[in-house]
C-alpha cells in the first residue's frame, strides 16, 4: 500500500476518501474497455499514463487478495444491478474467447490526477453472469508454480542436444 493511502486510512479525514475503480479490457467490448468507479457519481481521472478518462459510477464490491506468500493471488468483485447491455458485453467477450484484463486502481477523492497506488493488473479466471449481477474472479500470474528456467532446453531450441547421450 502506498504512503498516501496509509496516511488516509490512519487519519480518516472527513473530506477525503478512496475511490476504487475497475477497468475491464477486451476486444469484444464496444470501446475495447469498460471503466467503473465505486460510488454514485461518474468521475474523470488520469491514468498512470497521463491519459484523462471517464469512469462510470457503479455499485460493486471488491474482495482484495490477502497479503501472503501464496503464489496465486485472487481478486474477486461483484457488479450488482448490472444493465442488460453490460451483461451482453461481458457475455460477448466470453464467447469471443481470449483474456479479459482487469485493472484495479485506487484514487483519492481530493486527487484524481493520478492513482494513489500502482495499478494492479490481473486476468479474469472465472466469470459468472446472473440476472442481477456479474461475479468475476481475477488472478495474478502464478509465479511460484512457473517453470525455472522458463526456457526449456529441448532439441527444437538446442539441436545439439540430440547428439548427447
Amino acid at each position: 500500500m502506498s504512503q498516501v493511502l496509509q496516511t488516509l486510512y490512519a487519519s480518516a479525514p472527513t473530506n477525503d476518501f478512496p475511490i476504487h475503480t475497475l477497468e475491464l479490457s477486451h476486444n469484444a467490448f464496444n470501446d475495447g474497455v469498460i471503466r467503473l468507479c465505486q460510488g454514485f457519481d461518474d468521475i474523470e481521472a488520469k491514468l498512470e499514463t497521463g491519459e484523462q478518462v471517464g469512469f462510470m459510477a457503479s455499485g460493486f464490491a471488491v474482495s482484495l487478495p490477502k497479503r501472503s506468500l501464496r503464489g496465486q493471488q485472487d481478486l474477486q468483485f461483484q457488479l450488482d444491478n448490472v444493465s442488460g447491455e453490460a451483461a451482453q458485453q461481458v457475455d460477448a467477450a466470453l464467447d469471443a474467447g481470449g483474456k479479459i484484463t482487469v485493472t484495479y486502481r485506487v484514487y483519492l477523492a481530493s486527487n484524481l490526477s493520478e492513482p494513489a497506488q500502482a495499478p494492479v493488473v490481473m486476468t479474469a479466471k472465472t466469470v459468472k453472469i446472473t440476472i442481477s449481477s456479474v461475479v468475476v474472479v481475477a488472478s495474478f500470474h502464478d509465479l511460484v508454480n512457473k517453470a525455472w528456467p522458463r526456457r526449456r532446453y529441448t532439441t527444437a531450441f538446442a539441436p545439439g542436444l540430440k547428439y548427447i547421450s
